[in-house]
């Protein structure tokens, strides 16, 4: 039995939790309530954090992403779709020497050790203590090696969506550059614990999830370890070619379908501003030609929404140091209508719950 309906907003979440728990039968439909009962649902209410990470990579304008997203609105615009924003301000890491030991196989190792813990320390304080949803602004993306961390002590069996034209799979040993950013993962999964050598800095971190539980979109530019490691698992990515070949939209309905089957896991969403193409956001420090065009990106960050699963965000690799005023403008804006968009705020405009249309006085 096929049920037509339509994808008219702000109604298309509940259709998508109804169809994920109706099941046709001879004798008719048949709700599922164990599925019903065991959604992970997200809560409504926004913790932000600001990140002013740039260890991880070697431009220093990634610091500035946080204050710059905040600057073009982004607190007034999340309270004009009427959800109760918390801004904790910007985590302040503290100063730390580092010694040639710590130099290699991952640059910067102890001051990035210590930051990401304090970083998994406070999604995990905003999401268990205050129940919020967690904004993390960035900042470059080792930060996510804290944020997801933090995001699995709450839900490990959290999903993970990577959005970035990189994979960030390397090991420090595989890493061709050295710099954080591109290893993230390597700190997070079971499966790679066998490859990763002890680093200074890193002692506290254990894996909290598997690759099983990543997909990736939007890729176009892999190393061969990372290759290597994806092809090993059978990781799930979906690069630009299967964009081009299949749309955004069976791409991200397959991706969902793979880590969240059931449509009941909480989803943890990292976003890279440069999986978009560098027309849209050339303000980043690792631009790929032939990326995401804005509106597919707006798509996967809106239909993440609707799904009401989504428990934690990231937005990273933002460096308003970089281009001409005009492209600095234009990521910014990107950077920060995609996070909005994560959270519910619509392209065809949003009406206040208790608005209602002025009469005349005579």
């Amino acid at each position: 039995m096929n049920l037509l309906v339509n994808s008219i907003r702000p109604s298309r979440m509940l259709l998508g939790q109804m169809s994920s728990v109706l099941r046709s039968s001879v004798e008719g439909l048949v709700f599922d309530v164990r599925a019903l009962s065991s959604k992970e649902q997200a809560p409504q209410d926004i913790g932000i954090i600001g990140v002013p990470l740039n260890k991880g990579q070697s431009k220093s304008g990634t610091r500035l992403g946080p204050q710059t997203i905040r600057d073009a609105g982004l607190i007034e615009q999340l309270k004009n779709i009427e959800r109760d924003v918390k801004d904790y301000g910007d985590i302040k890491f503290p100063e730390i020497e580092e010694d040639v030991s710590s130099m290699k196989p991952l640059k910067n190792s102890r001051s990035l050790g210590k930051a990401t813990q304090m970083i998994s320390d406070t999604v995990y304080k905003i999401m268990k203590e205050d129940k919020r949803l967690c904004m993390t602004l960035g900042g470059d993306h080792a930060l996510s090696v804290g944020s997801v961390n933090g995001h699995a002590r709450v839900n490990p069996n959290m999903c993970l969506l990577w959005i970035d034209a990189h994979a960030d799979l390397n090991t420090p040993l595989s890493s061709p550059s050295g710099n954080l950013h591109g290893m993230v993962q390597s700190f997070l999964v079971h499966e790679l614990e066998e490859y990763m050598p002890k680093i200074p800095g890193f002692e506290w971190i254990k894996p909290c999830i598997s690759l099983k539980d990543i997909v990736y979109i939007g890729l176009r530019d892999i190393d061969p370890g990372e290759k290597y490691i994806m092809e090993r698992f059978g990781m799930t990515g979906y690069s630009i070619h299967d964009v081009d070949k299949l749309g955004v939209k069976e791409v991200l309905s397959r991706a969902l379908d793979t880590v969240n089957p059931k449509g009941n896991r909480p989803i943890h969403l990292s976003y890279d501003i440069d999986s978009l193409d560098p027309v849209v956001s050339p303000s980043t420090g690792t631009p790929v030609m032939g990326g995401l065009t804005y509106r597919e990106g707006m798509y996967i960050a809106e239909v993440v929404s609707d799904t009401g699963l989504l428990h934690a965000v990231d937005i990273v690799e933002l460096n308003p140091e970089l281009g001409a005023p005009r492209e600095q403008d234009t990521t910014i804006m990107a950077a920060m209508n995609i996070v909005t968009a994560s959270v519910g705020k619509l392209r065809e405009g949003h009406r206040p719950s208790n608005y209602e249309i002025p009469k005349p006085l005579y």
